[in-house]
């Protein structure tokens, strides 16, 4: 088999449509889904959010077979140590790091990616990866090829956070697993909400619609804590940029899944989720912080559950939340595992012994560190 890696240089515009078509292919076939970076959201994200160019797009190939695709970074520090490293990328609107791996060639895509790191004479330290699934293809082969290559691997963080995966309908899910005294109290909070106006909830269908719905989530999520914080999109030029193309991409791909309750004709809660493969992962919400005495946020997760049960196509849905998010963790009861790991690079030469070196001190640090927390 002839296995060989590809770099491509730092990206200064966006690549070419052939370059997305091939990711587009290696996407539909995918061992593990990943809308991050499917290639509607990370095209966006590379025209509207890497502008700098200091993302690399690392392909693994075999022959001229593309089976494996991971977007990596530069970082100068790893946590608080002054060591450099190469971590795949995780702009501020990405929740799962996984790489784009094809199905059935989980071993060898990652046999060639990490080869083309030890290669890089860019790349210092060791590989930094963020936000990936404990029980996923990823960490499978992950695991399989540092084994078979003696490669120092170290899990060295992990959490849970929700994740809705049932064959159970919403309604029976919504009995099975949320409390009596809490369903008796949102079905008070729509009745009150209906007393108000008239309640319409919409699912985007109509490509027509698209901006408008894009306009109306932007000031809505601006409406509240998080425009006055800095934190919504629409705060900065690139941030709403990205979220028109990633939504206008996906919703041509199929890809995009959005709701709105509208209260009167006018949104008072929406929410964005993408889709890839089998699963979905919730994006972002935003609502009505003025009609919070009637929990809006918490009726569209409502609204969002009979939608995706009562979608054959959706397997399960990563929340992308916190760890321990009060809302959504009392309303999903499946839980999914998100680890980072740090992976040992090779190479020859000076490079082997730096990339050497910055392996074993994070890992004596982070290790002494613990030590120290134990004794307190």
């Amino acid at each position: 088999m002839d296995m060989a890696s590809h770099p491509t240089p730092p990206l200064p515009c966006a690549p070419e449509m052939a370059q997305r078509a091939r990711w587009s292919a290696l996407a539909q076939d995918a061992a593990e889904a990943n809308a991050f970076y499917a290639p509607d959201m990370l095209g966006a994200a590379i025209d509207h959010l890497a502008s700098d160019g200091t993302v690399r797009m690392i392909e693994a190939r075999d022959g001229a077979e593309l089976i494996g695709l991971l977007p990596v970074v530069l970082r100068q520090r790893h946590g608080r140590l002054p060591i450099g490293c190469v971590a795949n990328w995780m702009h501020d609107h990405c929740f799962f790091g996984a790489p784009v791996i094809r199905r059935g060639r989980e071993v060898a895509a990652w046999r060639g990616l990490l080869q083309q790191l030890d290669d890089a004479p860019w790349a210092r330290g060791f590989l930094h990866l963020q936000a990936l699934d404990a029980a996923g293809a990823n960490a499978a082969a992950l695991e399989a090829v540092c084994v078979e290559q003696r490669r120092g691997r170290r899990e060295i963080h992990r959490y849970d956070r929700a994740m809705l995966r049932s064959d159970l309908t919403a309604d029976a899910y919504w009995d099975t697993h949320v409390r009596s005294k809490k369903r008796k109290e949102l079905r008070r909070l729509q009745k009150r909400l209906a007393d108000m106006g008239t309640v319409e909830q919409h699912l985007l269908v109509e490509p027509r619609e698209l901006p408008r719905w894009c306009a109306d989530f932007l000031a809505l999520e601006a409406s509240g804590w998080k425009g006055r914080e800095g934190t919504a999109l629409s705060c900065k030029p690139a941030d709403a940029a990205f979220f028109r193309a990633a939504c206008a991409a996906a919703f041509e791909a199929g890809r995009l899944h959005m709701l709105r309750i509208d209260l009167d004709g006018r949104a008072i809660a929406m929410l964005a989720n993408f889709r890839h493969g089998a699963g979905a992962f919730s994006f972002k919400i935003a609502f009505d912080e003025e009609l919070g005495r009637f929990s809006p946020g918490v009726l569209i997760e409502i609204a969002n559950l009979h939608a995706v049960q009562a979608d054959d196509a959706i397997a399960w849905m990563d929340s992308c939340a916190a760890p321990g998010h009060p809302m959504i963790d009392s309303l999903w009861a499946e839980r999914r595992t998100i680890v980072q790991y740090r992976i040992a690079l090779h190479g020859s030469g000076v490079a082997r012994m730096q990339r050497s070196a910055a392996f074993a001190i994070a890992n004596g640090v982070e290790t002494m560190a613990s030590m120290m927390k134990g004794r307190g």
